[in-house]
C-alpha cells in the first residue's frame, strides 16, 4: 500500500469520526484519556472531557480497574479521586470515563441492611434487590413547601424529652468531645425513639463501632427497621462524602412515602474533613483553621435536605453528631454546625468524669423549636428547672467548700434543697426508657418541690417571734 493510499485511508477514517461526533450519537464512541500525574491522593489525567461528578475507570496494565470520580479541573487537565485503593496504578494508565447518572438504588428492600459509601453490601447477604433509584445529592426542597415543625418526638431520654423537646423534622446537633458518652446517648435515642424507619450513617468513624453499633445498640429487633451505611475511617475521603450523602437519600425516600425517618449521622465533623481532604487535594486554599470554604457550604447542603416534607407527609428528624476537638465549643465546624442546626445537645466532659450520665449540660443546651411543640405550662416549668439548676451550678465552688452560709440567699437555699431532685431528672440508666408522659410527670413533681418549701418558708417567716416596740414591730 503506497503512502498515498494509507493517508487517503486514515482522512477517510477521521472524516467518519467526525462525522459521527457532529451527529451527537457519541454511544457507540469510546473516549480514554491518560493518567499523567498523582499526588497524595489527586489524579490528573488529560485526553477527555466530563462534567464534575462524574465516574471513570483507570486501567493499568493487567489490573483490575479502579474506579475514580472527577473533582475538579484546570485548562486541559481533570482531576480525579479514587473512591478505592490505588496501588498498582502507573504511569499513562488508560483513564476511560464511565456513563453515570448520580442516582443510588434505594428501597424497601434495604432494611436491615449494612450498605457501603457506594450503596454495595457489607452483611454478606447477598445482593440488594430494589428497582427505586433516587439522585446521591438530593432534589433541593421549597421551604414554602414544608410543613412546620409543630408535633414532639418522644426520644425516651427524659432530660431532652422535658428540657429540650425535640420536634418531628427537627436538626439537632449532638456536640462532644472524645469519650464523654457520645455513642451511649446515641444509641438509646436509637433504641427509645418513636420512628417507623431508622436510617445510621456511620461516616469516618472506627471500623470496630460499626459491628458494636448493629449488635450492641441496634439489636435484632432495632436492625428489623433500619438501614445502616457504613463509611469507616480507612475508606477513601470520597467514599466517606458519599457515605453521608447516601445516608440521607435513602431517608429522603422513605419520607417521601409518607414514613417518620429518624436520620442519625456519626458525625458531621468527619464528613467535613473528609471535604477538606478532598479541597485541600485539588489546590483549594484553607481558610479557617484548615478548613477551605468549600467545607461550611456543603454542610447547609447535607442538612438542610432533613426535615419535614409536604403537609401531612412524612418527616425526616435527624441528629447529628459534631465532634468538639479539645472540648472547643467554638471549633469551626461545631461553629457553622450550630447556626444551620435547629438545636445543640451538649455533653460536658466534667459530668462524665464525675459519673453523671447520660452527660448533658442542660446550662448550654437548645432546643430552639421547643416553643412550638410543648404547651405553654410544660415551657415554663422547664424555664424554672434550669434557672435553679443554674443558680447551683454558678455558686457550686463556695457550697462545697463550706463557704456559703445558709440563710444569705433564699434562691441558693432553694437550688441547695432541690438539688437532689434535680439530679434525678437529669440522670437516666443506658437500658431504661422513660416516655414523654413520665418524663412531663417527673418534671411537674420537680416543680412540686419547689412550691412546697417556698410554702414552708413562708409558714417559718409568719411564725417568727415579733419583738414589740412602741408602735413598731421588730423581726
Amino acid at each position: 500500500m503506497t503512502n498515498a493510499e494509507r493517508q487517503s485511508r486514515l482522512q477517510n477514517k477521521l472524516m467518519q469520526y467526525q462525522q459521527r461526533l457532529d451527529s451527537g450519537d457519541e454511544q457507540d464512541v469510546l473516549i480514554e484519556g491518560r493518567l499523567t500525574r498523582m499526588v497524595g491522593l489527586t489524579l490528573e489525567a488529560v485526553g477527555f472531557q466530563v462534567p464534575i461528578g462524574s465516574r471513570c475507570e483507570i486501567i493499568g496494565k493487567g489490573q483490575k480497574p479502579i474506579e475514580a470520580e472527577v473533582v475538579g479541573f484546570s485548562g486541559e487537565t481533570t482531576f480525579l479521586m479514587p473512591t478505592g485503593d490505588m496501588r498498582g496504578l502507573v504511569p499513562n494508565a488508560k483513564v476511560r470515563p464511565v456513563r453515570s447518572d448520580s442516582q443510588v438504588p434505594v428501597g424497601e428492600a434495604m432494611l436491615g441492611r449494612v450498605v457501603d459509601g457506594a450503596g454495595k453490601p457489607l452483611d454478606g447477604k447477598g445482593p440488594l434487590r430494589v428497582q427505586d433509584k433516587v439522585p446521591l445529592h438530593g432534589e433541593p426542597v421549597n421551604p414554602l413547601a414544608r410543613s412546620p415543625v409543630r408535633q414532639h418526638l418522644d426520644v425516651g431520654v427524659q432530660s431532652i424529652n422535658a428540657l429540650l423537646s425535640v420536634g418531628r423534622g427537627q436538626r439537632m446537633g449532638l456536640f462532644a468531645g472524645s469519650g464523654v458518652g457520645k455513642s451511649v446517648l446515641l444509641g438509646m435515642m436509637t433504641r427509645f425513639t418513636e420512628a417507623d424507619v431508622i436510617v445510621v450513617g456511620l461516616i469516618g468513624e472506627r471500623g470496630r463501632e460499626v459491628k458494636e453499633f448493629i449488635e450492641d445498640i441496634l439489636g435484632e429487633e432495632g436492625m428489623s427497621r433500619s438501614v445502616v451505611v457504613a463509611s469507616p475511617a480507612d475508606h477513601s475521603p470520597l467514599m466517606r462524602l458519599h457515605g453521608a450523602m447516601l445516608s440521607t437519600s435513602i431517608a429522603e425516600y422513605f419520607r417521601d412515602q409518607g414514613k417518620q425517618v429518624l436520620l442519625l449521622m456519626d458525625s458531621l465533623t468527619r464528613f467535613a474533613q473528609a471535604q477538606r481532604e478532598i479541597a485541600l487535594a485539588i489546590g483549594e486554599p484553607p481558610a479557617t483553621k484548615g478548613y477551605p470554604p468549600s467545607v461550611f457550604s456543603l454542610l447547609p447542603q447535607l442538612v438542610e435536605r432533613a426535615g419535614n416534607g409536604p403537609l401531612n407527609g412524612g418527616a425526616i428528624t435527624a441528629i447529628y453528631t459534631v465532634l468538639t476537638e479539645g472540648d472547643d465549643q467554638q471549633d469551626p465546624v461545631a461553629d457553622a454546625a450550630r447556626a444551620i442546626l435547629d438545636g445543640h445537645i451538649v455533653l460536658s466532659r466534667q459530668l462524665a468524669e464525675s459519673g453523671h450520665y447520660p452527660a448533658i449540660d442542660v446550662e448550654a443546651s437548645i432546643s430552639r423549636v421547643m416553643p412550638n411543640i410543648v404547651s405553654e405550662d410544660h415551657l415554663k416549668q422547664a424555664q424554672q428547672f434550669k434557672q435553679i439548676y443554674s443558680t447551683y451550678r454558678q455558686n457550686q465552688d463556695l457550697i462545697s467548700v463550706g463557704a456559703y452560709s445558709k440563710g444569705s440567699d433564699p434562691a441558693i437555699d432553694e437550688s441547695i434543697a432541690m438539688f437532689p431532685a434535680l439530679l434525678q431528672l437529669l440522670r437516666q440508666g443506658m437500658n431504661e426508657a422513660v416516655n414523654w408522659e413520665q418524663s412531663d410527670q417527673r418534671l411537674k413533681q420537680v416543680l412540686e418541690l419547689r412550691k412546697q418549701l417556698q410554702n414552708q418558708q413562708q409558714q417559718n417567716v409568719s411564725q417568727a417571734p415579733m419583738l414589740m416596740d412602741g408602735n413598731t414591730r421588730r423581726f
